[in-house]
């Protein structure tokens, strides 16, 4: 990596430690999210291969996989590049076609949710669903 490139990565890095910290501390308790819903979230600048936010929210769409309370989620983030693959499934909500990244499934804060911006639908999310589990249960040995 070139000087340049390791000072951008530091910069961002900065950047995405300042805003968590105003995430943190931020009140999100007006914020009511469900199952196959599609969110755009503050997912941070990452480490290596790590998915990425975008912007000064650092932010991604994601599928909401599991609620697991009112604070804490489990969630799959998603990309608008065409990937093949068993790391990827694709999705629709609205008119928009994406492919969820099922390598980078995590578990999150409701407070890294910004908005939300649909819905998939249950024949949507099974296929979702089923690809995720499939690739938990790959046998990384054959």
């Amino acid at each position: 990596m070139t000087a340049r490139g390791i000072l951008n990565s530091v910069q961002r890095f900065i950047a995405w430690t300042n805003r968590k910290i105003t995430i943190h501390f931020e009140d999100r308790s007006e914020f009511y999210f469900y199952e196959r819903e599609v969110w755009w979230a503050s997912l941070g600048e990452n480490v290596g291969s790590e998915t990425n936010g975008k912007n000064f929210h650092f932010e991604r769409p994601i599928v909401i996989v599991k609620k697991f309370s009112k604070d804490m989620l489990f969630v799959i983030p998603t990309t608008t590049k065409t990937k093949v693959g068993t790391w990827y499934q694709p999705i629709e909500y609205g008119d928009i076609k994406t492919q969820a990244i099922l390598a980078q499934a995590r578990t999150i804060s409701a407070k890294r949710l910004i908005r939300k911006i649909g819905n998939l639908s249950p024949e949507q999310f099974q296929p979702l669903i089923e690809g995720f589990v499939a690739l938990i249960k790959t046998n990384s040995s054959t």
